[in-house]
Order: C-alpha cells, then structure tokens, then sequence
C-alpha cells in the first residue's frame, strides 16, 4: 500500500470499523462483523495508536508501506513504549489496537488484493502479560521490581538466563539488547575512570537502531565470554526467559513494588 500516514491507516479502518454492529455478531465466526470494531470513538482511539506506531516504523525502520508489517515490528514497539513507562492502561489500549490491526491487514489483504496473508502479531499479549504479571514497565526493572535482585538471578534455572539478567541488572540493558549477543559485539574490558574500577564492554544494538555500549561486571563478562567460546551466538527465547524470572521470584518469594505507570 502506498500514501501517506494518515491516508493508509483510513484505508485500515474502512476494513474493520462498521458502526452499530451487534456484540454478538462480533464475536460470531461466520457473522461477516466478526471481529469488527461498532464504536466511534473506540475506533478513533485505536487509530490514534496505529499513527504513532506508523510513524515510529517510517522513523526506526524506513517502512512506507503498512501491509509488510511483522511481529518483530509490534515487539520492537511494545518495547519502544515501555521504555517510557506507560501506565497500564495506555499499554493494555495499545496492544488492543495492535491487535486490531493484524485483523484490519487481513481483511486488508482478502478484500482489496483476494489473498489470505498471515498476520501473527500475539506477541503484543505475551509483553503485555509479562508487564502486568512481573509489574515492570521500566529497562532496568529487575533494580525497580526487586528487593533482591540477585538473590532472584541466583534462582533462575537457565544459565543463559542468569547471564541476560546479570547484564541487565549491571548494565541497564533493555531486554532487546540480551536477546541476541555475538562473538563481535565483546569489546573487552576496561578500567571506568569514575568508579576506578574494571568492567566488561558489551556493543547492543538493538531493533529500530539504537546502540550503544552497556558496563558489566568482568564476572558477568567472562561468563558470557565462555558462553560464547563454546556457541556460535548468546540467544535467549523471550518466554521461556520471563516464565524463569516468575518461577524465580516464586522461589525467592520475592513481591513486586507494583507498576510504574
């Protein structure tokens, strides 16, 4: 799809906005309303969202056109936004629109172009659940969320885990930049002029094009180096990662602060 912002995200909402349709009839399968959004201004909240998130793709990706949107697009943004600590319910409205969306560019997809494209964008649930279940919506949450931070990294089963914590506990990383580490992005260690101390330097990059250099413990550097010596990258699964960190906190009967937003 071509044209401007505001243009594509109308053409979206004519494909899944029918004013007065019936709750029933939205949530019926075979009723041509399935999945429809009735209410005005309901449809005007979530276009607002898909806005921002349009423009936040033109900028950090260089996407024009929303049809080749994909779920590691909606993940870079629910992050994105998290950084800036949102309240609940501005995270819980955003992944309602995300969620519309992904019906909206099928409909898109069937009705204007007669094919079914496959549109998954669920990962916008799994963050908002994590959020919400973890009570975080800050980068550096395991200082924010824990009073024991490191009495919860010592609980967690997966060794790669207790590394990606680690950095993001010394470092501040956000969760995208201990995703995915490589061999190159080990910069060596060298001594902080401030603290007179020696720390590890890890280069991230993280989707969307933000980089920079994160300070780790040599400790926690040298594990992730060995990690490396012996594997061709560090990858962590997101899920698996966040359901260790709850088991974690179960075992180390750790209790939230409670959300930041």
């Amino acid at each position: 799809m071509r044209g401007s912002v505001y243009y594509q995200s109308s053409q979206l909402v004519k494909q899944i906005f029918k004013a007065g349709a019936k709750k029933e009839d939205k949530i019926n399968p075979n009723h041509e309303h399935y999945q429809m959004v009735s209410s005005y201004k309901t449809m005007e909240s979530y276009r607002r969202v898909w806005e921002n998130f349009f423009n936040y793709l033109l900028e950090h990706w260089k996407i024009k056109d929303f049809e080749k949107i994909e779920a590691q697009h909606i993940e870079a943004y629910m992050d994105y936004k998290i950084e800036y600590y949102p309240s609940k319910q501005y995270l819980e409205k955003i992944s309602a629109a995300l969620g519309k969306l992904e019906v909206a560019l099928k409909n898109f997809a069937k009705n204007i172009h007669n094919k079914n494209r496959e549109y998954d964008f669920s990962i916008r649930q799994i963050i908002l659940n994590q959020a919400r279940d973890l009570k975080f919506v800050a980068n550096n949450y395991h200082n924010r969320a824990y009073s024991n931070p490191l009495l919860l990294i010592s609980n967690l089963q997966n060794l790669i885990h207790k590394i990606a914590a680690k950095i993001q506990l010394e470092g501040g990383a956000r969760i995208e930049g201990v995703a995915l580490i490589k061999p190159e992005q080990l910069l060596g260690i060298k001594t902080d002029k401030v603290i007179k101390t020696q720390k590890g330097i890890i280069f991230t990059k993280e989707k969307g094009g933000k980089q920079g250099e994160v300070l780790v413990s040599v400790e926690t550097y040298t594990e992730l180096e060995n990690y490396l010596s012996l594997n061709s990258k560090f990858k962590i699964n997101r899920q698996d990662y966040y359901n260790d960190i709850k088991q974690a906190a179960l075992i180390s009967k750790e209790v939230s602060e409670g959300s930041h937003g």
